[in-house]
């Protein structure tokens, strides 16, 4: 699948084939860090305020993708148009975006104070069962009977990584499953803006920043504005520094999958994501000392598995289909030759039987 994808751009342009490799290369590192960063910093240092941090996430968000569509470094649009050509349609699909976006963010970010950093990702490895669900019975889309195969090793390894959790929370499960629901509804989301409305990576990360911005704001002074907690600005310039590259991270790897999304698709993204997976279960355990279990580790291969399955799924049918074709091919054309034999031979009686005559 990660071949189509790239095959895709090697078609089209050389160029294009250098934005994806950058892409992808900047996606697998942010991808791999921003997790154990952001984890790091409510660990380690204690912060309590997950919804101001994804609200300064899009604040950056905000000022990067200003300055570069200020600076006309890039284009507002795919196609070369400019940023007021939206139609009304279009950007109400932007703020749904944005209010997606953000409230994955933000149970993503409530999850990471409650659960293990390689039990979020192997929850996150369950995006492709939301999104084959959502893109069935919201899009009435039809898919191929190996992929909803491969959701049976999906969801028995979501259950062994559920059942193995040392440090179970069920608040941090729900916050978990709630961000991976969101996690696919964006996915879609994402793929008909870039791809249906031709609008650009950056324009669009800027668009919904802003609504998003607000929401999360809104809500961290709310919900995050207790008596019993410190001001945030209690924590030493180090924390801030931390913060700060989380929220660079976050521009960069929201940049950099919507990229992707635009030049192959959002299963390119999903395979991707493997390696990322794998990765973060090593961080984990590296910087947080993070126990997996037996079921653990059979619920992370079971889940990795299902992935691989779902993601091939087109190469897998088709393989199947052609041996399911040959053996009908093989008894149609040996019915044909005794067929052909039998007409022969009746041909031949039919003769002599003239000749006798």
């Amino acid at each position: 699948m990660i071949n189509d994808g790239l095959s895709k751009c090697v078609a089209e342009k050389p160029q294009k084939m250098q934005h994806l490799l950058s892409a992808v290369f900047v996606w697998l590192v942010t991808g791999t860090t921003i997790s154990s960063l952001n984890k790091w910093i409510f660990v380690v240092y204690d912060f309590r305020y997950p919804l101001l941090l994804s609200a300064l996430h899009m604040l950056t968000a905000i000022v990067v993708d200003y300055g570069l569509l200020k600076s006309r470094m890039v284009n507002g649009k795919a196609g070369g148009e400019e940023d007021g050509g939206l139609t009304v349609g279009a950007r109400f699909k932007v703020f749904m975006l944005s209010l997606t976006f953000c409230a994955g963010i933000a149970f993503g970010n409530v999850g990471l104070n409650y659960v293990q950093l390689s039990f979020a990702h192997m929850i996150y490895s369950t995006t492709p069962l939301f999104t084959l669900a959502i893109s069935a019975l919201l899009l009435g889309e039809h898919h191929h009977v190996i992929k909803y195969t491969a959701m049976m090793p999906i969801c028995l390894g979501a259950s062994f990584s559920i059942m193995g959790e040392v440090q179970y929370d069920q608040t941090g499960c729900f916050c978990m499953f709630a961000a991976t629901m969101l996690r696919g509804v964006r996915s879609i989301q994402q793929s008909i803006l870039l791809q249906e409305e031709k609008i650009g990576a950056v324009l669009l990360l800027y668009l919904m920043s802003i609504p998003s911005f607000c929401i999360l704001a809104v809500a961290a002074l709310v919900l995050e504005n207790r008596a019993e907690l410190e001001s945030p600005l209690r924590y030493g310039g180090q924390v801030w520094a931390l913060v700060l590259l989380s929220c660079l991270g976050s521009v960069l790897y929201n940049l950099s999958s919507s990229c992707i999304i635009t030049l192959t698709s959002a299963v390119t993204l999903h395979v991707l994501g493997n390696l990322t997976v794998v990765a973060n279960l090593l961080l984990s355990q590296l910087l947080f000392g993070s126990q997996l279990t037996g079921l653990s580790c059979a619920g992370a291969g079971l889940i990795l598995a299902g992935m691989v399955i779902y993601q091939n799924s087109e190469q897998i049918g088709r393989y199947l289909d052609s041996r399911w074709a040959r053996p009908a091919a093989g008894g149609a054309e040996s019915s044909r030759t005794q067929t052909g034999c039998g007409s022969d031979r009746a041909t031949a009686n039919g003769a002599r039987d003239c000749k006798q005559d």
